[in-house]
């Protein structure tokens, strides 16, 4: 039975056994365990204002796992979940085994959209090294050629300069800007909505894996 089943589709069921490990050339994506909280604690502590000023507002009321081990071990058992069901995956991003940052491909969906979009974040520490567009090449490569996707969006709030500065190295393609798309540190904030289709994959892929990967 399985046999039957296309080449890409086998890797993405088999992914639900074994969560994918993704690598770059000096980065090395991984899901979020709960033994990993100590440095998630750490990096998130550290960097305050400079990530959640870019984040949605953690709900009120709701335990918080940039403080509380539970907590995080609740997050990271959640994008299980959505791994397993194949509507999201959560990466670490980690440097010589130093966790600096995430990239997470978010929202698949399949039926004839066949799309997804990635976010990320990175430790402030630890930016400006070009660890991020790696991280998002490696995951573009996951996305189009594991996930079988056809369209991955990246939403950037336009002053989120650094965040832009990703998506320019990247050369990704912009296609305008959404007002009030998503709430940002409980404000409703415009997002330039940049793209990238299975076909710009197929004509770019080698120059952007021999760059960055």
């Amino acid at each position: 039975m399985l046999a039957r089943v296309p080449e890409r589709m086998r890797r993405v069921l088999a992914s639900v056994d074994s969560p994918p490990v993704l690598t770059g050339r000096r980065v090395r994506l991984r899901p979020l365990v709960t033994s990993d909280f100590a440095q998630w604690r750490e990096v998130r502590g550290h960097n305050g204002a400079w990530l959640t000023r870019w984040e949605p507002a953690k709900p009120a009321g709701q335990p918080d796992p940039d403080v509380t081990r539970a907590a995080f071990a609740a997050r990271c058992g959640a994008r299980d979940r959505e791994r397993q069901l194949g509507t999201g995956y959560g990466f670490g991003v980690f440097v010589d085994s130093a966790l600096v940052g995430e990239m997470n491909i978010a929202g698949v969906t399949r039926g004839p959209f066949q799309s997804c979009n990635i976010g990320y974040w990175i430790d402030k520490r630890h930016a400006g090294n070009g660890y991020i567009p790696e991280a998002v090449v490696a995951g573009l490569r996951f996305a189009f050629e594991e996930l079988a996707m056809h369209r991955v969006e990246i939403a950037i709030v336009p002053r989120n300069e650094r965040s832009r500065r990703v998506v320019e190295k990247l050369a990704l393609r912009s296609e305008g800007v959404a007002l009030r798309f998503l709430e940002i540190n409980g404000c409703w904030e415009d997002h330039e909505r940049f793209a990238i289709t299975a076909e710009e994959w197929a004509q770019r892929c080698d120059g952007l894996v021999f760059k960055w990967l």
